[in-house]
């Protein structure tokens, strides 16, 4: 039997976008055409692939256990067939997923977008939130760039560091640990909120608080920076964020900020990606665009 490659496109667009329409959009095709393909994939591999669960479309079995061989062997294609390709970022259409800290987002994503905009008005950008814990997104090419404050364990996951930002309290004007110098017996005193997805009440500040011998009273945990920083506006919690990353959201919320009373190592910023996108031409612009833009919170 002769095989159409052009399926494991398809295939691997419908296993991405995990719906007839979504892959037929990706691959601008129409619906119908897409649905064609399903129906050979599903004839060529004898499994459904894809099957309907209410309003979605569900992976079979199957389908999870090949869609990161699926992926690679189309990103393989692509990077072999552009490779003696000068990058044409007027005429460039593609999507791209890059999954930062939140923080981020809200101090740089418009400028970011922008900037991509402005170069290559045909790409898309799909912005995401770091997850709350290490995936391996990254290694599937479900994510393209993403945020961490340390370099990755995995040896096929590259890394860049950015910068590196102090960490600064930020409270309400007005706020009592705002009227006279910070100390430790003063900051343990304050309400505190943390800043965690999974809704941790403890983070890295209690770690060295712990080591001096103390505990802080944490009495909220916010899911994202913006969160909190708008409840250290409203009320009277303390929070703990890194400086340069989020000086413009703090400005613009009127926020005052204070030194901590004790040492903390500051945070880094790194930004990753995969080797497999070494040699990609557009992923290297990206990459480069996406460095300069974070580097600006630094300078800035």
């Amino acid at each position: 039997m002769q095989l159409d490659l052009n399926l494991l496109t398809a295939l691997d667009a419908l296993l991405e976008e995990g719906s007839v329409a979504g892959a037929a959009a990706r691959l601008h095709v129409t619906a119908p055409a897409m649905s064609r393909s399903l129906g050979r994939i599903r004839k060529v591999t004898g499994d459904q692939i894809l099957v309907r669960t209410g309003r979605h479309m569900t992976p079979t079995p199957r389908a999870l256990a090949m869609r990161t061989e699926v992926h690679a062997l189309v990103q393989q294609a692509q990077q072999l067939l552009s490779a003696r390709t000068e990058l044409d970022l007027a005429g460039l259409e593609r999507v791209f997923t890059v999954r930062w800290h939140d923080a981020l987002t809200t101090a740089c994503g418009s400028a970011f977008v922008a900037a991509v905009h402005r170069q290559a008005p045909g790409v898309k950008i799909r912005l995401t939130f770091e997850p709350g814990h290490d995936t391996p997104e990254l290694r599937r090419g479900e994510v393209d760039i993403a945020s961490s404050a340390g370099p990755p364990s995995q040896p096929d996951i590259r890394h860049r560091l950015i910068g590196r930002d102090r960490i600064v309290l930020a409270v309400r004007p007005g706020h009592p640990l705002a009227e006279e110098p910070v100390t430790v017996e003063r900051y343990l005193a304050a309400d505190h909120v943390t800043v965690s997805r999974r809704g941790s009440l403890r983070d890295r500040v209690d770690e060295v608080v712990a080591a001096l011998g103390h505990e802080r009273r944490v009495i909220v945990s916010a899911p994202t920076t913006d969160t909190a920083l708008q409840l250290a506006r409203d009320a009277d919690v303390v929070v703990a964020v890194p400086d340069a990353v989020t000086r413009s959201a703090r400005h613009h919320l009127g926020l005052t900020t204070l030194p901590l009373p004790f040492d903390l190592p500051p945070a880094s910023l790194h930004v990753l990606w995969h080797q497999r996108y070494d040699d990609d031409p557009a992923h290297a612009w990206l990459l480069s665009l996406a460095t300069r833009t974070l580097q600006d919170l630094f300078t800035g």
